[in-house]
């Protein structure tokens, strides 16, 4: 087991990586700090992962709230359901919601302990790769609205992050896929010599290779842990995180949330900004073309949807939290590992690195 800390002063918190770490109930238990503890998961997590839990807390008075699968049931009519479930069952300030799943589980459970009693303990327990090396760590907690995502949610960090590399096994290859891609972003925003180790090592993390997935998991938790803890509620660095996200939200929008996976979005959204900061003169068109290869080596999206129009980008990225004062902010490359917010580019730039990145479809 690895261990590594997210330093935040009386708000720090350890996340563990490693095999077999469900199953170690003194590992969960020990950030338990009272009797009652609410797990949440969904309906593809919960056959296969919620009993050893349950069973970890059985001296507890611990309850379960299992929700739908799938990023469309991330709102706040799917988010009721938990205050239901503490509400029916009676949980006091004291409790602790237990996050058993992937982003979506871990977003939605993190506001709700946000918001619950204005503030409860949870507790992170990510499994899919997206989640266990992004969403599960720095606190960013919300649902989405039908016009923009994330838009409605709260920072909110959790006690602990426990990622049991085990979990992993039975996630699907589109899936595993997609979360390669928040992976990649690491490499790209912050460490240009683990780009280069993902480019020597992607074939084996690709197949699931034991020790290479333990170091890239630790090797971006440990990039995302030092942003974080030097800027917790995004008042600047740590908007870098941010990388392809604000066009692959965009994406994830339009398309209608669950048709293309987080990290699909997100992978085609690197290539756009990489693009543009190709064609400021910021970055070597070489780093676009490795990026490019990576990607399709995934078997990951490296070009917009083709009947999404730069029009339609530009309208649905003004919906952004990184709009700020009518200005459109954008994370860019100023070259492999060194990664800027910037909102010098115009929108006709904005436009043209659209277009052009569409001859990248694989």
């Amino acid at each position: 087991m690895q261990q590594l800390t997210v330093e935040l002063g009386e708000r720090s918190y350890p996340i563990y990586i490693g095999v077999g770490l469900l199953s170690q109930a003194q590992l969960l238990t020990r950030h338990v700090r009272a009797g009652q503890v609410l797990v949440v998961s969904n309906e593809t997590i919960a056959p296969l992962y919620l009993e050893p839990v349950l069973a970890a807390c059985a001296h507890l008075q611990v309850d379960s709230c299992i929700l739908p699968d799938g990023e469309k049931y991330k709102n706040l009519e799917v988010l009721n359901r938990i205050f239901d479930t503490l509400l029916e069952r009676r949980h006091n300030r004291s409790t602790t919601l237990v996050a058993l799943g992937g982003g979506v589980v871990g977003d939605m459970t993190g506001f709700a302990a946000a918001s619950y009693q204005r503030g409860v303990d949870f507790i992170q327990l990510p499994t899919t790769l997206l989640a266990q090396v992004d969403s599960s760590v720095g606190g960013k907690t919300a649902v989405n609205h039908p016009r923009g995502k994330n838009m409605i949610g709260a920072f909110y960090q959790p006690r602990c992050v426990i990622a049991d590399i085990d979990t992993l096994s039975t996630l699907p290859e589109r899936e595993y896929a997609a979360g390669i891609a928040e992976v990649i972003k690491y490499g790209l925003i912050a460490d240009s010599e683990f780009f280069d180790w993902l480019e020597r090592h992607l074939e084996a993390l690709q197949s699931r290779d034991g020790e290479v997935l333990a170091t890239a998991i630790a090797r971006s938790c440990d990039n995302k842990a030092r942003v974080v803890s030097r800027d917790e509620r995004e008042g600047g660095l740590r908007a870098i995180l941010n990388l392809g996200h604000t066009f692959g939200h965009a994406i994830e929008t339009w398309q209608g949330y669950g048709d293309w996976l987080h990290g699909e979005a997100v992978a085609a959204g690197m290539v756009i900004a990489a693009e543009l900061s190709r064609q400021l003169g910021w970055l070597d068109p070489a780093v676009v073309n490795r990026l490019v290869e990576m990607l399709q080596l995934l078997a990951l999206p490296t070009a917009p949807p083709p009947a999404m129009s730069a029009d339609r980008f530009i309208e649905l990225m003004a919906v952004d939290k990184k709009v700020l004062d009518g200005k459109q902010r954008l994370v860019l490359l100023q070259a492999l590992g060194q990664a800027c917010v910037t909102d010098e580019p115009t929108m006709a730039q904005i436009t043209a690195a659209i277009e052009s990145s569409r001859r990248y479809t694989g």
